[in-house]
Order: C-alpha cells, then structure tokens, then sequence
C-alpha cells in the first residue's frame, strides 16, 4: 500500500479499537447519558494516553503527522493492545516495535519443551537475549555438555564457551566460535543497551578470561551463528553439525537452535547412540 492507504489503514485501525473499549474498561466514571457513538470519545482517549486531542484527532483522520515510539506505545497502553495488535500498530505506523527489556523466565518457555524432544536424536535448545539457555532436549546435553552438571544460572552460553574448559576440548575450532560467540554478545548489548546485566556480564566475563578480555577491545560484532560445527566429543569421537537458528514468533527475543548431522564421521548415527545411552 502506499503512504496515503498506511495512514487510512491506521486511523481505521484506531478507531475500531477506541469504539470497541468502554469507559468501564479504562476506569472511567459512567455519565448517565446514553452516548452516541460507541466506545470512548477522542478526548477521553487522549486524556488517558497522555497525548493532545488535536494531534490525535489528525491521527484518526489519516493526516500526514510524524509518531513517535514513545506515543505509540502509550496508545497502545490506552487501547488495551494485545502484543499483535501492538505489532499490527507499529508497523502500520512504520515504527520499529521496541525490544523487550527483561529477560524471559524459563518457566514461561515450558510450552517450546515438547517441540525440542521432537527433534530428538538431534540437538535442539532455545536461548534468550541474554544467551542464557532457558530450554533444551536431551541430545543437547549428550552432545555439548556431557558429564557436565550444570544450575539453570550457569547455562549462559558465553559462560560455557569462555570459562568451561571441557568447551575448548569439545569444540576443534574453539577459537572461531569463541570469537563469534563474543559478536553475538556484543550486538545484543547494543540492541539491549538500557539492559544493565549486559554491562555487568561483560564486566566480569573480563576478570574470569583473559580471551575475552582481548577481543572486546576488537569490537566485532555479528548476528548470525557458525552454521558448521566440529566436535572431538569424550564418548563418541568425531561430530560434525550443521546450526540453523530459527526467532520464536510470539517472543521474537528467543531463538530456536536446531542441530542437524552433517554426512561426514558418521555423525547421525553417532547421535542416535548418545541419546540411546544412559
């Protein structure tokens, strides 16, 4: 559509949702009278999202107005918005939708669980924004972690690749990934950058490993995975896995890591045998 439909769209979009809310719903007091027209006037949903009337009547009239984030995200507040219909808002208003600004607790993610083990012998995980790995199968343990015991706290992938030694066995280009892992890192501060744990983290990732500690100052950063992986793994001897990273739809801040086996050093069977055993 072009610039003029985008706005006609979005002013429609509004009204729908303001006629569709009462006054009960937002806390407004009834006023006796039968009103005319459905839902909550112009003026009581400026008054309730802090903008002025004017400039929200040009809004709902498809005028030619600039909008900011902050507003929109103060609309979307007032109109009760669901996290699509807040999309739906932003990107009719060519606005790119804020970043989450917390972490997701692993609790909530309980749902992604069974769609991990579905992709058994093969291993699977989702990581937040932060890189913590809040949900994983199996075979994700048998392969990247074996004999490990590890808290939910510490599964933080920068952790494990940079302060786990058994990571710099496992992995035969622990270098590259390491490195890569860091751009990772790096790009998501920025992308998170009112997010004080980023800052924090980097911190102390500095004091526990003198690697990452010198490639921070080399300010790489990425936002795509190494999609070959080589593994040396204790049990079963060589791996080789192929990484597609994949975004969560309904919580666009996590990511689906699936790790499928490439044709060489027998890998898929190898898989198979991991999972099998205790």
């Amino acid at each position: 559509m072009n610039d003029a439909e985008r706005r006609s769209e979005l002013a429609h979009f509004l009204r729908t949702r303001r006629e569709r809310l009462s006054p009960v719903q937002v806390d407004l007091p009834r006023l006796g009278r039968r009103r005319r027209t459905p839902g909550l006037r112009r003026e009581e949903l400026a008054q309730i999202a802090d903008v002025s009337l004017s400039w929200y009547i040009k809004l709902e009239q498809g005028q030619d107005i600039q909008v900011s984030v902050q507003v929109l995200e103060s609309l979307s507040r007032a109109l009760q918005f669901t996290a699509d219909e807040q999309l739906h808002l932003f990107a009719l208003a060519r606005q790119e939708l804020p970043l989450p600004s917390s972490s997701t607790p692993q609790q909530e993610c309980s749902y992604l669980k069974p769609i991990l083990d579905s992709f058994l012998p093969n291993p699977a995980f989702v990581t937040n924004e932060r890189w913590d790995v809040i949900a994983r199968n199996q075979a994700t343990v048998q392969v990247f972690t074996p004999s490990m015991r590890l808290a939910p706290a510490d599964r933080n992938l920068l952790w494990l690749i940079f302060t786990h030694p058994a990571q710099r066995k496992l992995f035969v280009h622990w270098e590259a990934i390491a490195q890569r892992m860091l751009a990772l890192f790096r790009m998501s501060e920025g992308l998170y950058r009112e997010d004080v744990w980023f800052l924090e983290q980097r911190d102390l990732l500095m004091q526990a490993s003198s690697e990452f500690r010198a490639w921070w100052s080399l300010h790489d950063v990425n936002q795509a995975h190494m999609r070959r992986k080589e593994l040396n793994h204790p049990v079963v001897g060589s791996l080789v896995l192929q990484s597609t990273t994949l975004q969560v739809a309904d919580a666009p801040h996590l990511k689906l890591f699936l790790y499928t086996p490439l044709p060489e050093e027998d890998t898929a069977s190898k898989l198979i045998q991991l999972v099998a055993s205790p």
